[in-house]
C-alpha cells in the first residue's frame, strides 16, 4: 500500500516547501545538511520560543522548562528569555544553565540522589527551589546548612501511586519507583513534618510527577485528585504537577497542547479544592517537535523475502529511544517533502548492534537512493541529551534556524574531542 506524504503536523512550526524542498526557519534543509554535515539536529527557534510562551501563558510565573529533554546554553537562554524557570536534575545541567546566564533564583533543582557537592552548589547559587526526594537528602541538606546557615526553599516530591499509561521505564508515580516519598504508610506525612520542623529547610510546597510521554491527560487529573487532600493538609503554598505531557511521534498519534493540558490540571485542582499555586515542568512538549535530524543514506541492502535495510550515518548514538523504549518515528526526503512514500524499509544506524534501529518500518519515496539526505522529525527531545560516543562516534552538532538564518549552537564532536579525556 502506498503511504501518503508525511503528516505535516509532525514537523516544526515553520516547516514549509520552497522550490520543491523542505525548509525550516526559512532555511533549506538540504543546504543545512551540506553546510554542517550529517547527522545534524536542526531546531526551529521560533517553535521553541512559541512553546515556552505558551507554557508561561498557561501556568503563569513559576512554570519551569524540564531541561533534561534538551539542554545547551542556547536553549537555556531561550527558555529564560521567554520567562520560564529552568528545571535542572544534576550539577551538570545546573552548570550549563549558569553558564548561559540563568540566575540560580530562576532554577528548580531535582534529582533522586543529589550529592552533597551538588546541594552545596545549588545553595551557593541561591537556587529558587530544591525538590527533596528522600530522607537521606534531608540529612545532607541539614549537614550543609548547619544551625546558622540560610535555609533553602524546598518542595517535597510525593509519589501519588498513579499508574500513568506509558512505557514501563517512564512511569515515575507508581508505588514501585525510585522517586519521591510514597503516600503509603505515612511516609510522605513524616517527610512533611520533618521538613517543617527543620531549621535547615523552608518548606513551601509539594511536587509530583507521574511519568513521561503521557497521552491521557485524565491521568494527571486523577493524580491531582489522589493527592489533593494531602496537599491541602500540608499547608503547601505551591503545588508542582511536574511534566510528562506526551507528543505525537508518528502518523495516527495526536496529543494535547500545553494549554489544554494546563486547563485539565487547573480545573482538577480547583475541583479538588487545592488552594496552592499550581506550577508545572514541561520539557518534551517544548522541544520534541521543534527539531528534525538529518542523515545521509549510505547503504541500501535488500534481503530477498525478508526486508530492505537502509543504513544512515548515525543511529543509536544520537537517538537511543527506539532501542530503549521501542519508540517509533517517521522519515522523509527533504528533496521530495510532498511525495508519495511507497518504499517500505527499515532505517538502521552504523553501529555494531542489530538493535541499532532508527525507524523500524519507514515509508519513503520509491526513488530513494544512496547519498540522499533523509530526515526524521520529532527528534528535539531526548536525542541530543541522551547521545553517546558508542563505537567512538562523535555527537552531532546542533543548529538553530530562524528567519532565514542558521547558527551553530553546539559543535560536532571530532575524533580529537573524543580523545580529550583519554590519558593513554
Amino acid at each position: 500500500m502506498t503511504a501518503s506524504p508525511i503528516a505535516w503536523h509532525l514537523l516544526p512550526d515553520t516547516a514549509a516547501v520552497e522550490d520543491g524542498s523542505l525548509t525550516i526557519g526559512g532555511c533549506d534543509v538540504i543546504d543545512l545538511a551540506e553546510r554542517f554535515g550529517t547527522p545534524v539536529f536542526i531546531y526551529d527557534e521560533e517553535h521553541l520560543r512559541s512553546r515556552c510562551r505558551e507554557a508561561v501563558s498557561a501556568f503563569g510565573d513559576g512554570v519551569a522548562y524540564a531541561s533534561k529533554a534538551f539542554l545547551c546554553k542556547a536553549m537555556a537562554k531561550i527558555a529564560h528569555e521567554e520567562g520560564m524557570y529552568i528545571d535542572v536534575a544534576t550539577g551538570g545541567e545546573m552548570h550549563v544553565a549558569l553558564a548561559a546566564g540563568v540566575p540560580g533564583d530562576r532554577m528548580v533543582f531535582h534529582g533522586n540522589n543529589k550529592s552533597a557537592a551538588e546541594i552545596e552548589t545549588a545553595i551557593a547559587n541561591d537556587v529558587s527551589r530544591i525538590v527533596v526526594d528522600s530522607f537521606d537528602e534531608m540529612d545532607r541538606i541539614e549537614a550543609i546548612v548547619g544551625p546558622s546557615g540560610t535555609a533553602p526553599k524546598v518542595l517535597l516530591r510525593i509519589n501519588p501511586g498513579i499508574d500513568a499509561h506509558t512505557h514501563e521505564y517512564l512511569r515515575t508515580g507508581i508505588p514501585d519507583s525510585k522517586f519521591g516519598f510514597p503516600l503509603t504508610e505515612g511516609i510522605a506525612t513524616r517527610a512533611i513534618e520533618r521538613a517543617k520542623k527543620s531549621p535547615a529547610m523552608e518548606f513551601i510546597g509539594v511536587h509530583m510527577h507521574i511519568g513521561s510521554q503521557v497521552f491521557d491527560v485524565d491521568s494527571f487529573a486523577k493524580a491531582v485528585g489522589a493527592i489533593a487532600s494531602f496537599v491541602n493538609e500540608s499547608g503547601a503554598e505551591e503545588f508542582s504537577v511536574g511534566g510528562g505531557l506526551g507528543v505525537a511521534y508518528v502518523e495516527g498519534e495526536s496529543a494535547d497542547t500545553i494549554s489544554s493540558w494546563a486547563d485539565t490540571i487547573l480545573s482538577a485542582s480547583r475541583a479538588s479544592g487545592i488552594t496552592a499555586r499550581i506550577v508545572a515542568e514541561p520539557g518534551r512538549s517544548i522541544s520534541a517537535m521543534a527539531a528534525v535530524t538529518a542523515y545521509t543514506v549510505g547503504t541500501i541492502k535488500d534481503v530477498p523475502g525478508v526486508r530492505t535495510y537502509l543504513s544512515v550515518d548515525g543511529g543509536i548514538s544520537e537517538n537511543p529511544r527506539p532501542v530503549l523504549y521501542g519508540s517509533g518515528y517517521e522519515a522523509m526526503l527533504p528533496r521530495s517533502p510532498l511525495a508519495e512514500r511507497p518504499f517500505t524499509t527499515r532505517i538502521v544506524g552504523k553501529h555494531c548492534e542489530s538493535g541499532d534501529i532508527v525507524v523500524r518500518e519507514a515509508d519513503l519515496p520509491s526513488d530513494t537512493m544512496v547519498g540522499d539526505i533523509l530526515v526524521t522529525p520529532v527528534t528535539g527531545a531526548y536525542g541530543h541529551s541522551m547521545a553517546s560516543n558508542y563505537n567512538k562516534v562523535g555527537r552531532p552538532p546542533v543548529v538553530f534556524v530562524n528567519d532565514g538564518e542558521a547558527r551553530l549552537v553546539v559543535e560536532r564532536e571530532s575524533y580529537e574531542d573524543i580523545l580529550l579525556k583519554d590519558l593513554g
